[in-house]
């Protein structure tokens, strides 16, 4: 496939993907739609605190996710209030970094597959290290099997579409998942818990509004800046491919 025909392919994959979402967040059978969507964001949301955790030195001893599409992460010790500002913000702020890194991944020319292959990687590796309880482990291992499929099966169209979609989706849901951080109470799992917000608030300043306002306005800029990148790199190749080439053996030699 020439270049040319490559970076068409990916263009219409990502707004046949951007509007399909929209559709289907408004449809009311859109939810049952999309609801692995929503599983496969809150294990990258547990994830950035995890990963957080081990980074700040409270560990990450497991994460667990729940039917009802929330979740938590649990630390192996105590840390300072630096450390938990740090876990407490790196859900919400690692989810949109997430989403736009698949935006422009996506739209990159090292293909759809890897990107794919190595999402179907870390899906797995986290089953086997963290991720505990019936329905979570095995919703990961599904996640982790579809993924790979679409890697290795999978046709290029297919792959770049698959891609996109997991790149709306997961900018979409870190944006509308912090509007529940202005409810007076977040349930996960059943049980009503402290959210990221108040947890924020307590290890720093402000209230858990100013929260989730900062990390609403964070998970917008960087979808637009995820957007902006995308848009300069393909004007930057089709100028590029439009560039006259210099001809070849233009020089001239002279003889004595």
């Amino acid at each position: 496939m020439e270049a040319r025909e490559k970076r068409a392919l990916r263009r219409r994959a990502l707004v046949i993907a951007m509007i399909a979402s929209l559709i289907l967040w408004n449809l009311p059978f859109g939810g049952f739609v999309l609801y692995p969507f929503k599983l496969f964001a809150t294990w990258l949301h547990e994830m950035s605190h995890g990963l957080t955790m081990m980074v700040v030195g409270a560990g990450f001893d497991h994460l667990e996710i729940y039917r009802d599409s929330s979740g938590l992460a649990y630390g192996s010790r105590s840390v300072g209030a630096a450390a938990n500002a740090t876990i407490a913000s790196a859900g919400y702020v690692g989810t949109a970094a997430f989403g736009a890194a698949f935006l422009i991944l996506g739209q990159g020319q090292r293909g759809a597959r890897s990107i794919l292959g190595s999402l179907a990687a870390a899906l797995a590796i986290s089953a086997l290290l963290w991720v505990q309880g019936t329905f979570a482990i095995v919703a990961v291992l599904v996640a982790a099997a579809v993924f790979a499929g679409l890697a290795y099966f999978g046709t290029e169209k297919v792959a770049a579409f698959a891609v996109n979609f997991v790149a709306a989706q997961s900018c979409a849901n870190a944006i509308l998942d912090i509007r529940v951080l202005f409810r007076s109470n977040l349930v996960v799992g059943g049980e009503v818990v402290q959210s990221d917000a108040h947890s924020m608030a307590q290890a720093t300043f402000g209230t858990p509004a100013l929260w989730a306002t900062v990390w609403l306005v964070w998970s917008m800029a960087l979808f637009f800046v995820a957007l902006r990148i995308i848009y300069v790199r393909e004007r930057n190749e089709v100028l590029a491919s439009a560039s006259p080439m210099p001809a070849a053996g233009t020089g001239s030699a002279g003889k004595v």
